[in-house]
């Protein structure tokens, strides 16, 4: 090959990936001017990426790790506030250090003879947009501007229940957004009010931070910080080789 040609090729080359450089980028970020709105990743291969160079961005399915937590994930029924299934093929997953506190927690819950529910875990970015365009309170919806806890894997929604399974009485059901499912709810029967201190307590004890205004609603409160938001479906993340 003359050296011309060689050149152009060298060239060609370097223009290639720095456009595919770009893509990722797009995909991955909608910074505007002054970089105000945060990181969503959407490519798969900008995570795995992320992953391999540091392990705490790891997801990972909340049962390979805590085996004994119950699920009950209700946006992939219609049984939750829009009234839509917003999931195909749920699955719970969170981010590793996340899960590995659920199950401390869940530990010791089962000590006292009870368990952990899920309703919720890891949420698609384009989720919580629709939940928005619903519900335009940032006490019970995640301003999109912003995003989820639950966009970044490092929220649950969560209730009490036996070792069967049987769910305990807790203030309100899921999704209520009424000043009844607030934690500084105090007009309820002694044993509801036991029941939410107990899961509160527990939780607190293994690093997460309660919302005030849903007793059902846990984060890891430097979430905002350390992780980017996720817009990357359940089937495929469960393909990755980082999920275990």
């Amino acid at each position: 090959m003359h050296g011309k040609n060689r050149g152009k090729l060298v060239f060609l080359i370097i223009i290639i990936v720095i456009t595919s450089s770009h893509i990722v980028l797009c995909q991955t970020t909608n910074s505007t001017n002054g970089g105000r709105k945060p990181l969503i990743i959407t490519n798969v291969k900008y995570y795995e990426n992320i992953v391999r160079q540091d392990n705490s961005q790891r997801m990972v399915l909340v049962k390979e790790v805590a085996p004994l937590i119950f699920l009950d994930l209700k946006y992939g029924t219609k049984d939750n506030f829009t009234k839509q299934v917003l999931y195909k093929h749920p699955q719970a997953f969170l981010r590793l250090e996340a899960a590995i506190a659920l199950k401390k927690a869940n530990d010791e819950l089962r000590d006292s003879g009870y368990a952990i529910k899920i309703w919720d875990a890891y949420r698609p970015y384009s989720v919580t947009k629709k939940m928005w365009a619903l519900v335009h309170d940032r006490r019970y919806v995640a301003n999109p501007a912003k995003g989820s806890a639950h966009n970044r894997g490092a929220a649950v929604d969560i209730t009490l229940v036996k070792l069967n399974g049987e769910e305990v009485p807790m203030p309100t059901p899921f999704d209520d957004f009424t000043e009844k499912a607030s934690h500084h709810y105090m007009n309820l029967p002694e044993n509801v009010i036991r029941n939410r201190n107990l899961l509160k307590k527990v939780m607190h004890k293994q690093g997460f931070a309660a919302l005030p205004t849903e007793w059902w609603h846990y984060i890891l409160p430097d979430a905002v910080e350390r992780f980017a938001l996720l817009d990357v479906g359940f089937e495929e993340l469960g393909k990755l080789p980082f999920r275990k």
